[in-house]
C-alpha cells in the first residue's frame, strides 16, 4: 500500500525549513503486537519503492508474513518532496540540500509518529540507502537492532564525490536542465554506465547478454539506461546527487565530524556487503568502516557485476547471496 506522510514545515540540518514536506512510502505486512517487527528499506539513486519491492518476497529474508516492511522514498526522487513537486520557494533549482540525516529524521518521524513503530528489527539499504542505514545505526542504535549496508558507504569518499561531480557536469550540458530539459540525460547516462559495473562485466559482454538481453549493441544498452534515467526530472537527479555527495555519518552535532566516534556508536548488529568489484563503493572503504564498528561483519559479494550486484532484480546469484546474508542477520 502506497501512502503519503505529511511532515509539515520540516527543518533540515542546514537550517532551511522545507515547506509542507511529504514522504511517500509503501508498506508490506503488518506490525506485531509489540510493534517492533519493522524493517526499513529506503530507496536508492534513481530508485523508487517499486524497485525496492524486489527485495520483499514471502519465503525470503524480507518476508511480509513476518515483518512490517516500510519503504520510504528518499527526498528528491520525484515521489517524496523533490525539486519537481516542491512548493515555492523551494521548487526547481531552488531546492535545498537534503542530507542523509535529514532523510533519517523524516523516516524516524514516519515510523514513530505516523505508524506507531516501537522498535526496528532491521534497517537495510542499497547504494544511497545503504548510506542511510549507516546513519540510522549511528543515531538510533537501540531502537534499531540490526543494519545491513549493501554496496554503500558510511561517508562518500573523495573519489566517489569526483565521479558524482562529473555526472552533474554532464547533466548541465543541456542549458535547459534548470527548467526540466532532458537533453543532458544521454551524456549523464554514458558517464554513469562506465562506472556501474566492473571492467570484467563489460569485457565478458554481460551488458548485452544479461541486462535485458540479448541486446545487439552497447548503444542499445545505453538507450535502455537512458530511458530509465529519462523517467526522472533532471532537477530531481541533481538533488539526489547533492544528497549522495554530502553523505557523511559523522556530520551530526552528536559526532562533531568525528568518523571514528560516529561509527563506534553503531552498536546494532551490522552486516556490510560491498561488491568485490564495485567502482563506486570499493570494498576497501567498507573494510575501513567495519574496523571502527563494534558489532559489524564485512561480507563482500563475490561478483563481477560491480555496483549492480546489490540490485535485487538483475543477477539471481548475487540476489541469493544478499538474501542469505539478510536471513542470517535477522535470525541472529
Amino acid at each position: 500500500m502506497v501512502s503519503v506522510f505529511n511532515l509539515g514545515d520540516f527543518e533540515l540540518a542546514s537550517g532551511v525549513t522545507l515547506a509542507d514536506a511529504q514522504l511517500t512510502y509503501e508498506v508490506h505486512g503488518k506490525l506485531n503486537g509489540a510493534r517492533d517487527n519493522a524493517v526499513v528499506f529506503a530507496t536508492w539513486y534513481a530508485g523508487r519503492h517499486k524497485e525496492v519491492a524486489g527485495f520483499v518476497r514471502e519465503g525470503r529474508a524480507l518476508d511480509p508474513a513476518k515483518y512490517f516492511i516500510v519503504v520510504p522514498n528518499t527526498f528528491g526522487n520525484g515521489l517524496s518532496t523533490s525539486p519537481s513537486n516542491a512548493k515555492a520557494p523551494h521548487d526547481g533549482t531552488h531546492f535545498p540540500l537534503v542530507s542523509a540525516y535529514d532523510n533519517v529524521a523524516a523516516q524516524h518521524r514516519l515510523l514513530t509518529d505516523g505508524l506507531g513503530v516501537r522498535g526496528v528489527a532491521l534497517v537495510a539499504g542499497y547504494s544511497m540507502s545503504a548510506q542511510q542505514a549507516f546513519h540510522w545505526g549511528a543515531l538510533h542504535s537501540g531502537f534499531v537492532r540490526r543494519i545491513a549496508a549493501i554496496c554503500g558507504s558510511a561517508k562518500t569518499s573523495p573519489h566517489n564525490w569526483l565521479f558524482l561531480e562529473g555526472l552533474k557536469t554532464a547533466l548541465q550540458a543541456d542549458p535547459a536542465w534548470q527548467t526540466g530539459g532532458s537533453a543532458g540525460i544521454r551524456a549523464f547516462t554514458t558517464v554513469y554506465a562506465g562506472w556501474l559495473a566492473s571492467q570484467t562485466f563489460y569485457r565478458e559482454g554481460l551488458h548485452l547478454k544479461k541486462m535485458a538481453g540479448p541486446l545487439p549493441s552497447i548503444s542499445v544498452y545505453l538507450d535502455l539506461l537512458t530511458s530509465l534515467f529519462g523517467s526522472f526530472d533532471p532537477r530531481d537527479l541533481m538533488a539526489l546527487l547533492a544528497t549522495w555527495q554530502d553523505a557523511d555519518v559523522s556530520a551530526h552535532p552528536k559526532f562533531s565530524n568525528d568518523v571514528r566516534k560516529a561509527l563506534g556508536s553503531i552498536t546494532a548488529r551490522a552486516v556490510v556487503m560491498p561488491c568485490s568489484t564495485d567502482l563506486y563503493f570499493p570494498p576497501e572503504d567498507s573494510k575501513a568502516a567495519v574496523a571502527l564498528m563494534p558489532n559489524a561483519t564485512l561480507l563482500p559479494i563475490p561478483s563481477v557485476w560491480g555496483h549492480l550486484a546489490g540490485h535485487p532484480a538483475l543477477n539471481p546469484e548475487d540476489a541469493a547471496f544478499v538474501n542469505r546474508a539478510l536471513e542470517e542477520l535477522l535470525s541472529s
